[in-house]
Protein backbone atom coordinates (compact mmCIF):
# COMPACT_ATOMS: atom_id res chain seq x y z
CA UNK A 1 0.00 0.00 0.00
CA UNK A 2 1.11 3.78 -1.00
CA UNK A 3 3.20 5.06 2.15
CA UNK A 4 1.63 8.45 1.38
CA UNK A 5 -2.08 7.59 0.81
CA UNK A 6 -2.70 9.58 3.94
CA UNK A 7 -2.08 12.28 1.72
CA UNK A 8 -4.12 12.00 -1.14
CA UNK A 9 -6.73 14.56 -1.89
CA UNK A 10 -9.91 14.23 -0.51
CA UNK A 11 -11.80 14.09 -3.84
CA UNK A 12 -10.63 11.07 -5.12
CA UNK A 13 -12.13 9.17 -1.88
CA UNK A 14 -15.19 7.61 -2.62
CA UNK A 15 -18.35 9.60 -2.20
CA UNK A 16 -16.45 12.86 -2.42
CA UNK A 17 -15.34 14.40 -5.90
CA UNK A 18 -14.62 17.78 -6.69
CA UNK A 19 -17.92 19.31 -5.42
CA UNK A 20 -17.94 17.81 -1.81
CA UNK A 21 -14.38 18.39 -1.57
CA UNK A 22 -14.39 21.80 -2.02
CA UNK A 23 -17.17 21.97 0.40
CA UNK A 24 -14.60 19.92 3.00
CA UNK A 25 -11.74 22.06 2.40
CA UNK A 26 -14.06 25.39 2.63
CA UNK A 27 -16.25 23.99 5.63
CA UNK A 28 -14.09 21.86 8.07
CA UNK A 29 -10.67 22.11 6.41
CA UNK A 30 -10.49 18.87 5.47
CA UNK A 31 -7.71 18.50 2.45
CA UNK A 32 -6.52 15.20 2.68
CA UNK A 33 -7.76 11.65 3.88
CA UNK A 34 -5.12 12.03 6.34
CA UNK A 35 -7.31 15.39 7.42
CA UNK A 36 -10.53 13.28 7.32
CA UNK A 37 -8.91 11.07 9.63
CA UNK A 38 -8.53 13.30 12.17
CA UNK A 39 -11.84 15.04 11.52
CA UNK A 40 -13.07 13.51 15.39
CA UNK A 41 -16.36 12.96 16.56
CA UNK A 42 -17.71 15.09 19.39
CA UNK A 43 -19.93 12.80 20.73
CA UNK A 44 -21.49 9.38 20.65
CA UNK A 45 -25.55 8.26 20.55
CA UNK A 46 -25.90 5.00 22.42
CA UNK A 47 -28.42 2.49 20.63
CA UNK A 48 -26.90 -0.21 21.96
CA UNK A 49 -29.73 -0.86 24.45
CA UNK A 50 -33.20 -1.90 23.68
CA UNK A 51 -36.21 0.31 25.87
CA UNK A 52 -39.52 -1.02 26.53
CA UNK A 53 -42.68 1.55 26.19
CA UNK A 54 -43.81 0.82 29.75
CA UNK A 55 -40.37 1.61 31.42
CA UNK A 56 -40.27 5.08 29.44
CA UNK A 57 -39.83 8.09 31.98
CA UNK A 58 -39.99 11.80 30.77
CA UNK A 59 -36.40 12.76 31.87
CA UNK A 60 -35.03 9.94 29.70
CA UNK A 61 -33.48 11.88 27.21
CA UNK A 62 -33.47 9.59 23.98
CA UNK A 63 -34.22 5.66 23.76
CA UNK A 64 -34.76 2.85 21.00
CA UNK A 65 -37.55 0.86 20.48
CA UNK A 66 -37.95 -2.22 18.71
CA UNK A 67 -42.21 -2.49 17.65
CA UNK A 68 -44.58 -2.87 15.18
CA UNK A 69 -46.28 0.29 13.47
CA UNK A 70 -50.30 -0.79 14.41
CA UNK A 71 -51.83 2.31 12.35
CA UNK A 72 -51.07 5.30 10.01
CA UNK A 73 -53.22 8.40 9.64
CA UNK A 74 -52.88 12.07 8.34
CA UNK A 75 -54.41 15.12 9.99
CA UNK A 76 -54.95 18.79 9.37
CA UNK A 77 -54.19 20.48 6.36
CA UNK A 78 -51.16 22.44 4.88
CA UNK A 79 -49.23 24.06 7.54
CA UNK A 80 -51.45 21.95 10.62
CA UNK A 81 -50.83 18.96 8.73
CA UNK A 82 -49.22 15.55 10.28
CA UNK A 83 -48.50 12.17 9.74
CA UNK A 84 -49.20 9.62 12.89
CA UNK A 85 -48.97 6.22 13.84
CA UNK A 86 -49.03 4.38 16.23
CA UNK A 87 -46.52 2.24 17.38
CA UNK A 88 -46.60 -0.92 19.74
CA UNK A 89 -43.78 -2.76 21.29
CA UNK A 90 -45.85 -5.31 23.33
CA UNK A 91 -45.63 -3.28 26.67
CA UNK A 92 -47.84 -0.21 25.61
CA UNK A 93 -48.28 2.31 22.93
CA UNK A 94 -47.02 5.88 21.60
CA UNK A 95 -47.07 8.26 19.11
CA UNK A 96 -44.51 8.72 16.06
CA UNK A 97 -45.64 12.12 14.67
CA UNK A 98 -44.13 13.78 11.87
CA UNK A 99 -45.00 17.39 10.28
CA UNK A 100 -42.62 17.37 7.43
CA UNK A 101 -41.43 15.22 4.69
CA UNK A 102 -44.98 13.56 5.04
CA UNK A 103 -45.91 12.01 1.72
CA UNK A 104 -42.04 10.34 1.59
CA UNK A 105 -42.15 8.99 5.47
CA UNK A 106 -45.89 7.19 4.47
CA UNK A 107 -44.56 5.50 2.06
CA UNK A 108 -42.33 3.92 3.92
CA UNK A 109 -44.54 3.07 6.74
CA UNK A 110 -46.29 -0.39 6.54
CA UNK A 111 -48.63 -1.66 9.17
CA UNK A 112 -47.36 -5.22 10.71
CA UNK A 113 -43.86 -4.43 9.88
CA UNK A 114 -41.37 -4.78 12.72
CA UNK A 115 -38.96 -1.43 13.00
CA UNK A 116 -36.43 0.09 15.19
CA UNK A 117 -37.36 3.58 16.54
CA UNK A 118 -34.98 6.13 18.00
CA UNK A 119 -35.68 9.53 18.95
CA UNK A 120 -36.62 11.83 22.04
CA UNK A 121 -40.17 10.64 24.24
CA UNK A 122 -42.45 13.36 25.17
CA UNK A 123 -45.53 13.40 27.77
CA UNK A 124 -48.07 15.37 26.94
CA UNK A 125 -51.80 15.29 27.62
CA UNK A 126 -51.18 11.99 29.36
CA UNK A 127 -49.81 10.69 25.92
CA UNK A 128 -46.29 9.88 25.29
CA UNK A 129 -44.60 10.47 21.97
CA UNK A 130 -41.58 11.01 19.88
CA UNK A 131 -41.39 13.53 16.92
CA UNK A 132 -39.53 12.82 13.57
CA UNK A 133 -37.96 9.23 15.07
CA UNK A 134 -34.96 7.82 13.27
CA UNK A 135 -36.92 4.49 11.93
CA UNK A 136 -35.23 1.55 10.33
CA UNK A 137 -36.84 -2.02 9.31
CA UNK A 138 -36.04 -3.74 12.29
CA UNK A 139 -34.79 -6.70 9.87
CA UNK A 140 -32.28 -4.41 8.10
CA UNK A 141 -28.25 -3.81 8.30
CA UNK A 142 -28.00 -0.99 11.26
CA UNK A 143 -24.83 0.19 9.54
CA UNK A 144 -23.64 1.04 12.76
CA UNK A 145 -21.32 -1.78 14.36
CA UNK A 146 -22.39 -1.90 17.49
CA UNK A 147 -24.97 0.63 17.32
CA UNK A 148 -22.66 3.64 19.31
CA UNK A 149 -23.27 5.99 16.29
CA UNK A 150 -20.86 8.73 15.99
CA UNK A 151 -21.78 12.46 15.40
CA UNK A 152 -19.92 14.64 13.81
CA UNK A 153 -19.81 18.69 13.67
CA UNK A 154 -21.52 19.51 10.25
CA UNK A 155 -22.20 23.26 8.79
CA UNK A 156 -25.70 23.84 6.80
CA UNK A 157 -23.65 23.99 3.82
CA UNK A 158 -22.23 20.61 4.24
CA UNK A 159 -25.52 19.15 5.18
CA UNK A 160 -27.08 20.92 1.72
CA UNK A 161 -24.50 18.80 0.07
CA UNK A 162 -25.44 15.50 1.65
CA UNK A 163 -22.50 16.15 4.60
CA UNK A 164 -24.76 15.43 7.56
CA UNK A 165 -23.51 13.51 10.52
CA UNK A 166 -24.28 10.18 9.03
CA UNK A 167 -22.87 11.44 5.83
CA UNK A 168 -19.57 11.83 7.28
CA UNK A 169 -19.73 8.82 8.67
CA UNK A 170 -20.27 7.06 5.70
CA UNK A 171 -17.06 9.19 4.14
CA UNK A 172 -15.39 7.60 7.30
CA UNK A 173 -16.43 3.93 6.36
CA UNK A 174 -15.20 4.48 2.68
CA UNK A 175 -11.93 5.47 4.30
CA UNK A 176 -11.14 2.70 6.34
CA UNK A 177 -12.51 1.20 3.34
CA UNK A 178 -9.43 1.94 1.48
CA UNK A 179 -6.70 2.34 4.31
CA UNK A 180 -4.91 -0.07 6.38
CA UNK A 181 -2.66 -0.19 9.50
CA UNK A 182 0.53 -0.21 7.44
CA UNK A 183 -0.99 3.32 6.36
CA UNK A 184 -0.76 5.12 9.63
CA UNK A 185 2.49 5.33 10.77
CA UNK A 186 2.69 4.38 14.32
CA UNK A 187 4.70 7.95 16.16
CA UNK A 188 5.40 6.17 20.18
CA UNK A 189 8.04 4.08 20.61
CA UNK A 190 7.01 0.51 21.31
CA UNK A 191 8.41 0.80 25.12
CA UNK A 192 6.33 3.70 26.08
CA UNK A 193 2.65 1.99 24.27
CA UNK A 194 3.93 -1.49 26.33
CA UNK A 195 4.40 0.86 30.21
CA UNK A 196 1.12 2.66 29.70
CA UNK A 197 -0.76 0.20 27.83
CA UNK A 198 -1.62 1.97 24.98
CA UNK A 199 -3.67 0.34 21.49
CA UNK A 200 -1.42 1.06 18.09
CA UNK A 201 -2.57 3.73 16.19
CA UNK A 202 -4.44 2.77 13.25
CA UNK A 203 -6.73 0.72 15.98
CA UNK A 204 -7.24 3.93 18.24
CA UNK A 205 -8.54 5.82 15.04
CA UNK A 206 -10.63 3.05 14.37
CA UNK A 207 -12.60 2.60 17.15
CA UNK A 208 -12.42 5.92 17.94
CA UNK A 209 -14.95 6.33 14.51
CA UNK A 210 -16.03 3.10 13.92
CA UNK A 211 -16.34 1.79 18.07
CA UNK A 212 -17.19 -1.36 18.68
CA UNK A 213 -17.55 -1.18 22.30
CA UNK A 214 -17.52 1.46 25.05
CA UNK A 215 -14.04 0.25 26.48
CA UNK A 216 -12.81 0.30 22.74
CA UNK A 217 -13.75 3.48 22.79
CA UNK A 218 -12.27 4.36 26.25
CA UNK A 219 -8.88 2.84 25.11
CA UNK A 220 -9.06 4.97 21.75
CA UNK A 221 -9.65 8.29 23.27
CA UNK A 222 -7.04 7.37 25.70
CA UNK A 223 -4.22 6.71 22.84
CA UNK A 224 -4.69 9.70 20.96
CA UNK A 225 -4.91 11.92 24.25
CA UNK A 226 -1.93 10.85 25.44
CA UNK A 227 -0.43 11.40 22.30
CA UNK A 228 -1.45 14.58 21.81
CA UNK A 229 -0.02 15.72 25.61
CA UNK A 230 3.09 13.73 25.07
CA UNK A 231 3.86 15.91 21.75
CA UNK A 232 3.40 18.92 23.56
CA UNK A 233 5.19 18.29 26.28
CA UNK A 234 7.58 16.87 24.40
CA UNK A 235 8.02 20.29 22.31
CA UNK A 236 8.18 22.14 25.63
CA UNK A 237 10.33 20.05 26.83
CA UNK A 238 12.30 20.90 23.58
CA UNK A 239 12.01 24.64 24.19
CA UNK A 240 13.27 24.32 27.40
CA UNK A 241 16.35 22.98 26.93
CA UNK A 242 17.11 24.88 24.12
CA UNK A 243 16.71 27.83 26.62
CA UNK A 244 18.97 26.38 29.43
CA UNK A 245 21.67 25.95 27.14
CA UNK A 246 21.20 28.56 24.36
CA UNK A 247 19.38 31.42 26.63
CA UNK A 248 22.43 32.34 28.85
CA UNK A 249 21.88 34.31 32.54
CA UNK A 250 23.76 36.49 34.99
CA UNK A 251 24.91 34.92 37.78
CA UNK A 252 23.16 36.08 41.04
CA UNK A 253 26.33 35.46 43.51
CA UNK A 254 25.66 37.79 46.04
CA UNK A 255 23.08 37.82 48.90
CA UNK A 256 23.90 41.61 50.02
CA UNK A 257 23.20 44.41 52.25
CA UNK A 258 19.50 44.86 50.45
CA UNK A 259 18.13 41.14 50.94
CA UNK A 260 20.23 41.11 54.35
CA UNK A 261 18.47 44.12 55.90
CA UNK A 262 15.39 43.62 54.44
CA UNK A 263 15.15 40.06 55.99
CA UNK A 264 16.32 41.26 59.25
CA UNK A 265 14.78 44.17 59.72
CA UNK A 266 11.86 45.15 57.32
CA UNK A 267 10.37 41.97 56.80
CA UNK A 268 6.85 42.02 58.22
CA UNK A 269 6.13 38.89 59.51
CA UNK A 270 8.16 35.41 59.77
CA UNK A 271 8.09 33.59 56.10
CA UNK A 272 6.48 30.53 55.96
CA UNK A 273 7.88 26.89 54.66
CA UNK A 274 7.08 27.04 51.58
CA UNK A 275 8.18 30.89 50.47
CA UNK A 276 11.63 29.59 51.79
CA UNK A 277 11.45 26.79 49.86
CA UNK A 278 10.38 28.51 46.73
CA UNK A 279 13.47 31.27 47.85
CA UNK A 280 16.01 28.33 47.55
CA UNK A 281 14.26 27.01 44.20
CA UNK A 282 15.40 30.61 42.44
CA UNK A 283 18.10 31.07 44.12
CA UNK A 284 19.30 27.64 42.81
CA UNK A 285 18.46 29.46 39.36
CA UNK A 286 20.36 32.38 39.63
CA UNK A 287 23.34 30.49 40.60
CA UNK A 288 23.32 28.33 36.83
CA UNK A 289 24.47 30.74 34.92
CA UNK A 290 21.40 30.10 32.26
CA UNK A 291 18.21 32.33 32.03
CA UNK A 292 15.63 31.35 35.08
CA UNK A 293 11.68 30.92 33.81
CA UNK A 294 9.60 29.91 36.82
CA UNK A 295 6.23 30.27 37.31
CA UNK A 296 5.27 30.77 41.37
CA UNK A 297 1.58 29.48 42.16
CA UNK A 298 -0.22 30.67 45.62
CA UNK A 299 -3.70 31.43 46.34
CA UNK A 300 -4.00 35.27 47.35
CA UNK A 301 -2.40 36.14 50.30
CA UNK A 302 0.10 33.17 50.22
CA UNK A 303 2.93 35.65 49.90
CA UNK A 304 3.67 35.69 46.19
CA UNK A 305 4.56 39.26 46.54
CA UNK A 306 7.27 39.11 49.18
CA UNK A 307 8.84 36.57 47.73
CA UNK A 308 8.75 38.43 44.01
CA UNK A 309 9.91 41.85 45.88
CA UNK A 310 13.13 39.53 47.54
CA UNK A 311 14.20 37.95 44.52
CA UNK A 312 13.98 41.48 43.27
CA UNK A 313 16.06 42.77 46.08
CA UNK A 314 18.86 39.71 45.24
CA UNK A 315 19.11 41.20 42.12
CA UNK A 316 19.47 44.42 43.09
CA UNK A 317 22.56 43.24 45.47
CA UNK A 318 24.28 41.94 41.83
CA UNK A 319 24.14 45.28 40.60
CA UNK A 320 21.07 44.80 38.32
CA UNK A 321 17.57 46.42 37.80
CA UNK A 322 14.53 44.69 38.17
CA UNK A 323 10.80 45.29 36.93
CA UNK A 324 7.19 44.05 38.05
CA UNK A 325 4.75 43.65 35.37
CA UNK A 326 1.27 43.66 36.10
CA UNK A 327 -1.86 43.57 33.88
CA UNK A 328 -3.87 46.23 35.01
CA UNK A 329 -2.81 50.16 36.20
CA UNK A 330 -4.82 49.47 39.61
CA UNK A 331 -2.68 46.21 40.39
CA UNK A 332 0.58 47.77 39.34
CA UNK A 333 -0.13 51.38 41.67
CA UNK A 334 -1.20 48.43 44.28
CA UNK A 335 2.13 46.93 44.03
CA UNK A 336 3.65 49.95 44.17
CA UNK A 337 2.26 51.39 47.02
CA UNK A 338 2.81 48.45 49.00
CA UNK A 339 6.43 47.97 47.75
CA UNK A 340 7.35 51.28 48.58
CA UNK A 341 6.21 51.23 52.31
CA UNK A 342 7.96 47.37 52.84
CA UNK A 343 11.32 49.72 51.96
CA UNK A 344 10.83 52.72 53.10
CA UNK A 345 14.09 53.95 54.27
CA UNK A 346 16.05 51.77 52.19
CA UNK A 347 16.99 54.42 50.13
CA UNK A 348 16.02 51.88 46.77
CA UNK A 349 15.21 53.72 44.00
CA UNK A 350 11.24 52.26 42.97
CA UNK A 351 9.53 54.14 40.33
CA UNK A 352 6.01 53.38 38.69
CA UNK A 353 5.52 53.68 35.05
CA UNK A 354 1.72 53.00 33.07
CA UNK A 355 -0.20 54.32 30.35
CA UNK A 356 -1.03 57.11 32.13
CA UNK A 357 2.68 58.86 32.95
CA UNK A 358 2.45 60.84 30.48
CA UNK A 359 4.83 64.18 29.19
CA UNK A 360 8.09 65.37 31.06
CA UNK A 361 6.77 63.10 34.17
CA UNK A 362 7.74 60.28 31.70
CA UNK A 363 10.74 61.53 29.99
CA UNK A 364 12.13 62.46 33.67
CA UNK A 365 11.37 58.50 34.59
CA UNK A 366 12.89 56.96 31.57
CA UNK A 367 16.24 59.17 31.69
CA UNK A 368 16.45 58.16 35.35
CA UNK A 369 15.86 54.46 34.44
CA UNK A 370 18.88 54.43 31.58
CA UNK A 371 21.18 56.08 34.16
CA UNK A 372 20.24 53.38 36.76
CA UNK A 373 19.14 55.90 38.97
CA UNK A 374 15.32 53.56 38.84
CA UNK A 375 16.54 50.32 40.37
CA UNK A 376 13.06 48.65 40.72
CA UNK A 377 10.55 49.50 37.85
CA UNK A 378 6.48 48.27 38.63
CA UNK A 379 4.40 48.99 35.63
CA UNK A 380 2.01 47.57 33.05
CA UNK A 381 2.22 46.71 29.13
CA UNK A 382 3.85 50.14 29.07
CA UNK A 383 7.33 48.47 30.09
CA UNK A 384 7.47 46.70 27.08
CA UNK A 385 7.44 49.81 24.55
CA UNK A 386 10.41 50.01 22.95
CA UNK A 387 11.21 53.68 24.24
CA UNK A 388 11.93 52.15 27.78
CA UNK A 389 15.32 51.09 28.31
CA UNK A 390 17.47 50.06 30.98
CA UNK A 391 20.58 50.60 32.46
CA UNK A 392 21.11 47.01 33.43
CA UNK A 393 17.91 44.90 33.29
CA UNK A 394 18.70 41.69 35.78
CA UNK A 395 14.80 40.16 36.35
CA UNK A 396 11.75 40.54 35.15
CA UNK A 397 8.97 39.58 37.43
CA UNK A 398 4.90 38.79 35.83
CA UNK A 399 2.14 38.60 37.86
CA UNK A 400 -0.73 36.94 36.75
CA UNK A 401 1.35 35.07 33.84
CA UNK A 402 -1.80 33.83 32.07
CA UNK A 403 -2.82 37.94 31.22
CA UNK A 404 0.35 38.01 28.90
CA UNK A 405 1.46 36.37 26.18
CA UNK A 406 4.79 34.44 25.02
CA UNK A 407 5.23 37.31 22.77
CA UNK A 408 5.14 39.57 25.60
CA UNK A 409 7.70 38.11 27.80
CA UNK A 410 9.36 37.69 25.50
CA UNK A 411 9.99 41.62 24.49
CA UNK A 412 10.63 42.34 28.15
CA UNK A 413 14.15 39.97 27.35
CA UNK A 414 14.90 42.00 25.19
CA UNK A 415 15.27 44.97 27.27
CA UNK A 416 19.03 43.26 28.74
CA UNK A 417 21.66 43.51 25.99
CA UNK A 418 24.34 40.35 26.21
CA UNK A 419 22.46 38.05 28.16
CA UNK A 420 18.50 37.56 29.22
CA UNK A 421 17.17 38.56 32.31
CA UNK A 422 15.68 36.25 34.44
CA UNK A 423 11.74 35.40 34.22
CA UNK A 424 10.09 34.98 37.43
CA UNK A 425 6.00 34.57 36.70
CA UNK A 426 2.88 34.70 39.48
CA UNK A 427 -0.29 33.50 39.23
CA UNK A 428 -3.00 33.14 41.88
CA UNK A 429 -5.07 30.72 39.49
CA UNK A 430 -4.94 27.57 41.26
CA UNK A 431 -3.62 24.69 38.07
CA UNK A 432 -2.73 21.68 39.07
CA UNK A 433 0.72 20.17 39.35
CA UNK A 434 0.54 17.79 36.95
CA UNK A 435 -1.81 20.36 34.29
CA UNK A 436 0.77 23.57 35.32
CA UNK A 437 3.48 21.05 34.19
CA UNK A 438 2.01 20.76 30.81
CA UNK A 439 0.81 23.82 30.36
CA UNK A 440 3.51 25.82 31.43
CA UNK A 441 5.84 22.87 30.38
CA UNK A 442 8.36 25.54 29.16
CA UNK A 443 8.43 27.05 33.15
CA UNK A 444 9.80 25.04 35.90
CA UNK A 445 6.83 25.42 38.83
CA UNK A 446 7.09 26.22 41.99
CA UNK A 447 3.82 26.60 44.40
CA UNK A 448 3.76 28.17 47.72
CA UNK A 449 1.26 26.38 49.73
CA UNK A 450 0.99 27.79 53.04
CA UNK A 451 0.08 31.12 54.12
CA UNK A 452 1.57 33.14 56.53
CA UNK A 453 0.15 33.07 60.14
CA UNK A 454 -3.04 34.73 61.45
CA UNK A 455 -3.88 34.68 57.19
CA UNK A 456 -7.44 32.79 56.93
CA UNK A 457 -8.19 30.03 54.01
CA UNK A 458 -9.78 31.53 51.13
CA UNK A 459 -13.30 30.00 50.96
CA UNK A 460 -15.14 29.65 47.56
CA UNK A 461 -18.40 28.73 46.71
CA UNK A 462 -20.25 28.83 44.03
CA UNK A 463 -23.49 30.05 43.20
CA UNK A 464 -26.34 30.40 40.35
CA UNK A 465 -28.03 33.35 39.60
CA UNK A 466 -31.40 32.20 41.08
CA UNK A 467 -29.81 32.89 44.33
CA UNK A 468 -29.12 36.10 43.77
CA UNK A 469 -31.05 37.36 46.58
CA UNK A 470 -29.58 35.04 48.75
CA UNK A 471 -26.17 36.65 48.10
CA UNK A 472 -27.44 40.07 48.40
CA UNK A 473 -28.88 39.20 51.56
CA UNK A 474 -25.15 37.94 52.79
CA UNK A 475 -23.30 41.12 51.36
CA UNK A 476 -25.79 43.34 53.35
CA UNK A 477 -24.65 41.12 56.88
CA UNK A 478 -20.85 41.83 55.94
CA UNK A 479 -21.46 45.23 55.09
CA UNK A 480 -23.42 45.83 58.58
CA UNK A 481 -20.29 43.82 60.24
CA UNK A 482 -18.07 46.68 58.98
CA UNK A 483 -16.75 44.90 56.03
CA UNK A 484 -16.04 46.05 52.53
CA UNK A 485 -17.26 44.23 49.14
CA UNK A 486 -16.15 44.25 45.50
CA UNK A 487 -17.72 42.33 42.91
CA UNK A 488 -15.88 41.45 39.60
CA UNK A 489 -17.32 41.57 36.07
CA UNK A 490 -15.96 39.65 32.74
CA UNK A 491 -17.48 42.66 30.69
CA UNK A 492 -17.78 46.69 30.96
CA UNK A 493 -20.52 46.69 28.33
CA UNK A 494 -22.97 43.93 27.27
CA UNK A 495 -21.85 42.01 24.08
CA UNK A 496 -23.29 40.81 21.28
CA UNK A 497 -20.98 37.86 20.62
CA UNK A 498 -20.38 36.82 24.44
CA UNK A 499 -22.89 35.49 27.03
CA UNK A 500 -22.00 37.51 30.15
CA UNK A 501 -22.94 39.66 32.96
CA UNK A 502 -21.75 43.21 32.03
CA UNK A 503 -20.73 45.88 34.24
CA UNK A 504 -22.96 48.66 33.64
CA UNK A 505 -26.15 45.92 33.82
CA UNK A 506 -24.58 44.90 37.49
CA UNK A 507 -23.94 48.15 38.71
CA UNK A 508 -27.67 49.23 38.21
CA UNK A 509 -28.85 45.82 39.93
CA UNK A 510 -26.78 46.91 42.80
CA UNK A 511 -27.22 50.03 43.51
CA UNK A 512 -31.40 49.26 43.57
CA UNK A 513 -30.43 46.30 45.73
CA UNK A 514 -27.98 48.84 48.27
CA UNK A 515 -29.50 52.46 47.52
CA UNK A 516 -27.80 55.72 48.95
CA UNK A 517 -27.69 57.05 51.47
CA UNK A 518 -27.59 53.44 53.25
CA UNK A 519 -24.57 52.14 50.84
CA UNK A 520 -22.11 53.48 48.86
CA UNK A 521 -21.29 52.09 45.54
CA UNK A 522 -18.69 52.56 43.29
CA UNK A 523 -17.43 51.92 40.00
CA UNK A 524 -13.87 50.84 38.49
CA UNK A 525 -12.72 49.74 35.14
CA UNK A 526 -10.42 50.03 32.60
CA UNK A 527 -12.12 52.74 30.25
CA UNK A 528 -11.80 55.02 33.22
CA UNK A 529 -9.10 58.15 33.47
CA UNK A 530 -6.46 57.30 35.60
CA UNK A 531 -7.59 60.34 37.51
CA UNK A 532 -11.17 59.07 38.03
CA UNK A 533 -10.23 55.35 38.82
CA UNK A 534 -7.74 56.73 41.24
CA UNK A 535 -10.85 58.75 43.17
CA UNK A 536 -13.15 55.88 43.44
CA UNK A 537 -10.09 53.98 44.75
CA UNK A 538 -9.32 56.15 47.46
CA UNK A 539 -13.41 56.03 48.09
CA UNK A 540 -13.30 52.51 48.65
CA UNK A 541 -10.22 52.64 50.68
Amino acid sequence: MNSNLLDTPIEYLKGVGPKRGDVLRKEARIYTFGDLLEYYPFRYIDKTELHTIVNITPDMPQVQLKGVITAVQTTGEQRAKRLTALFNDGTGTLELIWFQGINFVKSTLKEGKPFLVFGKPVFKYNRLSIAHPEMQAADEETGFDSRLEPVYNTTDLMKRNGLTSRGMYRLIQALFDKIHASDVPEILPAFIRSEYQLMPRFEAFKNLHLPTDTEELKQARLRLKFEEFFFIQMRLLQLKQNRQTTFHGFVFTEVGNYFNHFYHHQLPFELTGAQKRVLKEIRKDTLTGHQMNRLVQGDVGSGKTIVALMTALLALDNGFQACIMAPTEILAQQHYNNISALLQGMEIGVDLLTGSVKGKQRRNLLEKLELGITQMLIGTHALIENTVVFKNLGLVIIDEQHRFGVAQRASLWEKSEDKYPHILVMTATPIPRTLAMTVYGDLDVSVIDELPPGRKPIQTRHVTDSRRLEVFEFMRRQIAEGRQIYVVYPLINESEALDYKDLMDGYESISRAFPMPGYQVSVVHGQMSAADKDWEMQRFK
